[in-house]
């Protein structure tokens, strides 16, 4: 079974190896190698379980967790997994919309089966709820996976440059406006 639940202090350190697994793998040939090598998992689980305590301006982490026939090989059979996040607050840039989802990262071994999806309903559903009637996301403009932000209604608003690891990299901004077209686009199929 995946269950999508609200990160706990305790997730800290598998959301920060599960971030570094990811960058590796998704940005391999986008960013500098040695940034990418470079990636401390215990720095980065160090800041969002800072970002989960500090909660300011609405932000809030949401984890898929899978368990039972679900779970990765190799785990316990008791054993629940993180196998994915997402993470997002008001907007950084209030110009373009009041709420931006800021992560969402997915074990490879469980794409393509809505876990992506379901984070992302997660993010947008607690960004109504702390009152913003937009979202947004900005993604690098060579990610990969940029097709699932366009696949659930997302429009690009705006470009721009920021700087990972040393190296200049172009990024787009995808807008949801409403924000109820980004819940619409994230809910659950009907059962046959």
């Amino acid at each position: 079974m995946i269950a999508i639940r609200r990160a706990r202090a305790s997730d800290a350190a598998a959301i920060g190896a599960l971030h570094v697994a990811v960058w590796r793998s998704a940005y391999a040939g986008i960013l500098p190698d040695a940034y990418l090598a470079g990636l401390s998992a215990t720095r980065i689980a160090a800041s969002y379980q800072r970002d989960m305590f500090d909660r300011r301006g609405g932000y809030a982490v949401f984890v898929a967790v899978a368990s039972g026939d679900d779970a990765p090989e190799g785990s316990a059979p008791d054993e629940a997994t993180i196998i994915g996040f997402a993470s997002g607050g008001r907007s950084r840039r209030g110009d373009l919309a009041d709420g931006e989802v800021n992560t969402l990262y997915l074990n490879e071994d469980y794409r393509d089966r809505g876990t992506g999806r379901r984070l992302m309903r997660a993010a947008a559903a607690h960004l109504r709820v702390v009152g913003c009637r937009s979202a947004m996301v900005w993604v690098l403009r060579d990610n990969p996976t940029q097709w699932f932000y366009r696949h659930l209604g997302g429009r690009v608003v705006a470009r721009g440059q920021t700087r990972v690891g040393g190296q200049a990299v172009e990024q787009v901004a995808m807008l949801w406006e409403p924000i109820d077209t980004l819940l619409a686009a994230t809910a659950a199929a009907p059962e046959a």
